[in-house]
């Protein structure tokens, strides 16, 4: 029983220092050089990273890809060409999930640097090009965390898009960064602990933990119409 203790006490002690220290696991992103064609006959490039751990393909995002289409369709009906890319903040695999917890209570430090740096080089071989990151959730906490990152000579042609940025974030005052929290209805942006805490207690029947109102389909007025009002403002 004692050399029991001892080998879970060695496992946990030894999983605290690789959540400390160990390194990055970094995803198979876009790599700038690999999008230039195709970006080239666009007019706005669109970066977007999905909630949770950051790596639902945007097909398989139902929460997420009715938005994508929207702001996509929105700039094509104005005449304006659109390209949109996924942007992969963690692997999906045990390690990656490790990284992507360290990630979260580093505010995304390392993967929106690098996400901040694909973009200079987009800029930078693309000029002339606007581009929207967009993000949902946790994926909204990373997108604003990378707008902060960009050089301050490119910032008047990036725009940003955060739907349902959990409280515990900073909001970022930006004339090129649009908040949505659904007329304060989301019960994870507003920070009503005592719904969360429900939410929390009802997930293992449910399955899932769900926040009330951290909903953002297109078609909802809290949604639509915030988001092509900006989209109106800054390109039509």
């Amino acid at each position: 029983m004692q050399t029991l203790k001892y080998s879970i006490f060695i496992l946990i002690l030894l999983g605290g220092l690789f959540f400390l220290f160990g390194p990055e696991v970094v995803p198979e992103n876009f790599q700038p050089e690999e999008i230039l064609e195709t970006a080239q006959n666009s007019d706005v490039i669109i970066i977007f990273n999905s909630g949770g751990w950051g790596n639902t393909p945007l097909g398989k995002a139902e929460d997420f890809k009715p938005i994508i289409d929207g702001i996509q369709n929105t700039l094509n009906n104005w005449g304006y060409n659109t390209i949109a890319i996924p942007y992969t903040r963690t692997k999906n695999n045990v390690s990656g999930i490790i990284s992507s917890i360290k990630e979260f209570f580093n505010s995304f430090q390392f993967s929106s640097n690098d996400l901040a740096n694909k973009i200079e080089v987009l800029t930078e071989k693309l000029p002339g090009k606007k581009i929207i990151i967009a993000g949902l959730s946790n994926g909204a906490t990373f997108v604003t965390e990378t707008y902060q990152k960009i050089s301050g000579e490119i910032k008047d042609s990036i725009y940003t898009i955060a739907l349902g940025t959990p409280f515990w974030e900073t909001p970022l005052n930006s004339g090129n960064i649009i908040q949505i929290n659904n007329e304060g209805k989301d019960t994870l942006v507003m920070g009503e602990v005592k719904s969360l805490l429900l939410s929390l207690i009802r997930a293992p029947l449910t399955g899932k933990f769900y926040a009330p109102g951290h909903d953002y389909p297109w078609f909802s007025s809290e949604v639509n119409s915030q988001i092509v009002s900006f989209l109106q403002d800054k390109f039509h």
